[in-house]
């Protein structure tokens, strides 16, 4: 039930980071994987990436927010490799500015690539998924879809905005055999999170490290590695019943209030 042998998942920016590890994932169970980013540069260091896990994927440069390039971008994968039966959302940006100082192009742009891209790449690959009998798409939410926090205003509206395209997918193709469902990661271990995670000069920890250690159950910053199973389950068979959710993968912190201060 979780195999995914013959199928045709497109993971957006997924050349590193999260999407690098959900493709990778979803190439081992079977799947034929095939990515994009915004820079050939990207697209080639991905590549490179994949060839040295032994994953022939096939890498494409889309502007995910250019409706038109994502027409073409998905037109040339049906005609190369096959119709996608697997969309995975990854691609997004965050900008960690007080909303007061914010730009409205700043606000919009997040938007953007966090919400609007989703809308048109799923717009995209829909009508084929349709025609074939059905298909998977996994928006990667946030925990941002739920909670707030300082800084990310344009981020939170972007997540929270997926988790209801998410559900709203699947209310509108649902009777398709279309799965939409959403996974929603804690925090994760990854290069862009890397300078959070940075011994201080004076030896102790970065201030925001030991906030989200003290707030995730886990006690620790997850691995990108550990996005993979939930990504495969919602990818596969096993989660033909399970359409409109939102998984989170947070390592508890949403169940959790936090610790006592001493």
């Amino acid at each position: 039930m979780f195999r995914l042998d013959g199928k045709v998942a497109l993971v957006t920016g997924a050349s590193y980071g999260i999407g690098f590890a959900i493709a990778k994932g979803l190439a081992n169970a079977g799947a034929k994987v095939v990515f994009n980013d915004i820079k050939q540069e990207l697209v080639d260091k991905g590549i490179e990436a994949y060839k040295a896990e032994g994953i022939d994927a096939k890498g494409y440069v889309c502007d995910v927010t250019d409706e038109a390039a994502v027409n073409a971008m998905v037109a040339q994968i049906e005609k190369e490799v096959g119709v996608i039966d697997i969309l995975v959302n990854n691609a997004g940006i965050i900008k960690r500015i007080p909303m007061h100082e914010m730009s409205v192009a700043e606000f919009r742009q997040v938007i953007d690539v966090d919400l609007n891209a989703p809308f048109i790449v799923s717009k995209a690959v829909i009508p084929a998924m349709i025609k074939k009998g059905g298909g998977k798409i996994i928006n990667i939410c946030s925990m941002m879809s739920e909670l707030g926090r300082e800084t990310v205003s344009a981020y939170a509206a972007a997540k929270g905005g997926l988790k209801m395209l998410t559900r709203n997918i699947c209310s509108e193709y649902g009777e398709f055999n279309i799965q939409c469902n959403g996974i929603g990661p804690g925090y994760i271990a990854t290069p862009q999170t890397a300078p959070l995670r940075e011994t201080q000069p004076d030896g102790s920890r970065h201030p925001f490290d030991s906030f989200i250690c003290a707030k995730t159950p886990a006690g620790r910053w997850l691995d990108p590695e550990e996005l993979v199973g939930p990504a495969v389950f919602l990818a596969s068979e096993a989660s033909n019943a399970v359409n409109g959710h939102i998984l989170y993968v947070d390592g508890g912190i949403l169940a959790y209030i936090g610790k006592q201060p001493k």
